[in-house]
């Protein structure tokens, strides 16, 4: 996906107040961060950061961190979080498969949300739901796996679907095309799925729980 490199991104994003620039020491201790015991959701690529925010929003019952490796796509979740204050979000400038490392099994529901399909077969090890990811998650999971996958890439979900039923998931929903769906769900946009949806794209979706 293209990006702009942001000139000393790396400082805005450490200086903002819900960057968490140590994560490491609160494995096992987030809702001792969060000051309570509320469910915690995790994005993973979060990029700019509208899916996170907004769901931090709209929820503030939930718990929501945002990983996010580039450090020049999260200035602008840094710019958008100067105006709110949102007791319910953090946000972690990290590889993702330091998941284990920052947290113990403290995770309720982790989303996937537009991230890199990485469509050559030399880098199928490098998606997010490569089984090796998939044993990852296992790792942070408190109780029942959950994963939310959006995707405007078709061969990626078709992975994703093939990878995940051959790990024990099922899924509770899928969709072909979110947007035209008959039966609707409440659905946060990220913002590379605004200009997708404005392109007229079809939005893959499945919702996976872990039955094995």
């Amino acid at each position: 996906m293209e990006y702009n490199i942001i000139k000393n991104a790396d400082k805005i994003v450490s200086s903002c107040p819900y960057v968490v620039n140590d994560p490491t020491k609160y494995k096992n201790k987030w809702h001792d961060l969060f000051g309570n015991h509320n469910p915690i959701y995790v994005e993973l690529g979060m990029g700019r950061g509208d899916f996170i925010i907004n769901m931090a929003k709209t929820y503030p019952a939930i718990n929501f961190v945002g990983i996010e490796y580039i450090d020049s796509q999260m200035v602008m979740a840094v710019d958008r979080l100067k105006s709110l204050n949102l007791k319910n979000l953090k946000l972690i400038n990290c590889d993702a498969r330091m998941l284990d490392q920052i947290f113990g099994k403290e995770i309720d529901t982790i989303y996937l949300t537009f991230c890199d399909p990485w469509p050559k077969p030399i880098d199928e090890k490098k998606r997010f739901t490569h089984e090796s990811y998939l044993r990852l998650y296992d790792k942070v999971f408190k109780k029942d796996k959950h994963i939310i996958l959006k995707t405007d890439n078709k061969g990626f979900f078709a992975y994703s679907l093939e990878t995940l039923s051959s790990y024990w998931y099922v899924f509770k929903r899928v969709s072909l095309d979110l947007h035209h769906d008959e039966n609707p769900i409440k659905n946060i946009m990220t913002d590379f799925e605004k200009k997708y949806f404005e392109e007229g794209r079809p939005i893959y979706y499945v919702d996976a729980i872990f039955e094995g």
